[in-house]
């Protein structure tokens, strides 16, 4: 029996998984100050995971980072 291909791949398992672990959650219900230490382990409330994301650049961003490029002077001179 071969391996599936999603497994192979050494970063596979770092993309978004939309279902937590028992841990993950209980460390964010304690972000959230919505769990202490005498809970119960079992039956913990939901916990909304969202994707964040970070490092997009907004339309704006994009366009100042391309009108200083095009103004630097090392930009416009040719390579030889």
């Amino acid at each position: 029996m071969s391996i599936d291909s999603s497994l192979k791949i050494k970063g596979a398992l770092s993309r978004h998984r939309n279902v937590l672990t028992r841990a993950e959650r209980i460390e964010q219900l304690k972000d959230e100050e919505r769990w202490s230490e005498g809970d119960s382990l079992l039956g913990l409330p939901k916990v909304a995971h969202r994707k964040s994301h970070t490092g997009r650049k907004t339309i704006k961003e994009e366009e100042e980072v391309a009108a200083e490029t095009a103004a630097t002077p090392e930009a416009t001179a040719e390579k030889p």
